[in-house]
């Protein structure tokens, strides 16, 4: 509640969510914005965040035969124009260069707002039998889209990302590699950010331009707006079509390759902020945390505490941890605060007393649960408390999810569920783009998935009455 705030710099959410989360960004110095309009600065803090994100993925990514690759940031408005769904999809974001030094290009050039049409460029000059595939590339990289409203990490004119693509015999496999990713998605936000997800398929249209099929990890904020996580998309031959990536087959005759990607940003540390962060701050995964334990001495001026404390993160090092001690001097109330601020997972306090009684204090930011902890069983006690603030966290995000999300018959009822309660809003739909529409103009919702995990909700669709085809979930999202 706002009377227990501790940090007072930070608006309370319950205030003013926007500025609760922008406050968080700055004063947990995640970011700072950048001299250009719309781009911002990752500070140490923030990108640290971002590199146990890439590191966790990344070694994922590679237990699947993933490669990593490094395309240019430049690409021709020819070659970006020979697919031209995804030219018109992404045209009114595109940045331009249109000089080298002082001299005019021949050719404008894109900064890439993706990168499907560097790899297809790629594959048509390297890939040439069946015998090659499949190719299976990642790269991280930042991209660049001219968004006209930016908010940190949400959505920024450049951003930081992973682009993963691929090119498989068949298109079963092709198929096969977009379900894995996008489980290898969900997993991630589940098993390392404590953020329960919905996995669906997106409408036609909210799909990638130029996919066949888009499919997507929705995960539901504090403030019970929706957040697309992270997206897998099926491209079928469409690509290597427009592009004439071809390969000899196993009948010896020539073939086009069916293509996939996938991509997750820094867009996940929004979501990290707005699904765990409280009025002290930010509340970190243990998994991503920069420091996942700050050892904090008490009545540090005292003979032995601050070697004590020294020793401690020592020994916690040694086990494998992320480990600060902080000896500032600056008050013991200021340290707590600050940590909170910048959602340090766990606390842990050695002064005079604690040495004489061979035990330490631990202190989960996730509840603030407060453990006396003998000094003999320090690790293990600290792998412990962290496993506590994982499953805790998740447990909360998981409780907020599942209590909102509602079922309706009508968009006058949808709406009427949405402006009291937020969330995700379930309804049965025909499958026709003018309900999608009327959805979106009467009840102030877009399309967020149709659930894998299909349900029944009755025989015809919410928006016009006739017949259903799918169960889908509405909301209103970033």
């Amino acid at each position: 509640m706002a009377k227990d705030k501790r940090v007072e710099q930070i608006t309370d959410m319950e205030v003013d969510f926007a500025q609760w989360y922008t406050d968080i960004c700055r004063k947990a110095e995640l970011v700072e914005y950048a001299s250009v309009k719309g781009f911002t600065i990752l500070r140490p803090y923030g990108y640290a965040i971002w590199e146990n994100m890439q590191r966790i993925m990344d070694a994922e990514f590679k237990k699947t035969g993933h490669e990593n690759v490094a395309m240019p940031v430049l690409i021709p408005e020819s070659l970006l124009k020979k697919e031209g769904e995804l030219v018109n999809g992404f045209a009114p974001e595109v940045a331009w260069v249109t000089h080298g030094g002082s001299e005019e290009l021949e050719e404008r050039l894109a900064f890439r707002p993706t990168s499907e049409t560097m790899f297809c460029d790629h594959w048509s000059r390297v890939l040439h039998s069946y015998r090659e595939l499949p190719m299976l590339y990642n790269q991280w990289c930042s991209v660049i889209r001219w968004e006209k409203t930016t908010r940190p990490f949400l959505r920024s004119r450049e951003f930081w990302w992973q682009e993963g693509h691929t090119i498989h015999e068949t298109a079963e496999e092709a198929m096969a590699e977009t379900e894995q990713q996008l489980n290898c998605y969900a997993d991630f936000f589940e098993k390392v950010l404590a953020i329960p997800v919905v996995r669906g398929r997106k409408t036609d249209k909210e799909k990638f331009a130029g996919a066949e099929a888009t499919y997507t990890v929705e995960c539901l904020m504090k403030d019970h707006k929706a957040l697309q996580g992270a997206t897998s998309h099926y491209f079928g031959d469409k690509f290597s079509r427009a592009y004439d990536v071809t390969f000899t087959g196993r009948d010896n005759t020539l073939q086009y390759p069916f293509q996939t990607s996938w991509g997750s940003t820094t867009r996940m540390i929004g979501a990290v902020i707005m699904a765990h962060g409280d009025n002290n701050g930010l509340v970190l995964p243990p998994a991503v945390a920069p420091i996942q334990v700050v050892v904090l001495p008490v009545a540090q001026h005292k003979p032995g505490v601050l070697e004590a404390a020294n020793a401690l993160r020592d020994r916690l090092l040694a086990a494998g941890l992320r480990v600060k001690v902080d000896d500032s001097d600056n008050s013991m109330g200021w340290k707590c605060a600050q940590y909170e601020m910048k959602g340090v997972p766990l606390r842990v306090e050695i002064g005079p007393r604690d040495i004489e009684n061979g035990q330490c204090v631990m202190v989960r930011r996730s509840d603030g649960e407060k453990t006396a902890v003998a000094l003999a069983d320090l690790e293990s006690a600290a792998q412990e408390q962290l496993r506590l603030v994982y499953e805790g966290m998740y447990a909360k995000a998981k409780k907020n999810l599942d209590e909102h999300i509602f079922a309706a018959s009508s968009i006058e009822e949808a709406k009427a569920l949405q402006e009291e309660h937020g969330g995700f809003i379930k309804t049965m739909w025909c499958g026709e783009l003018q309900c999608e529409l009327d959805m979106k103009e009467k009840a102030g919702m877009s399309s967020r998935c149709m659930p894998l995990e299909q349900e029944s909700l009755g025989e015809v669709c919410a928006c016009c009455g006739r017949p259903a085809k799918h169960m889908i979930y509405w909301g209103v999202a970033y």
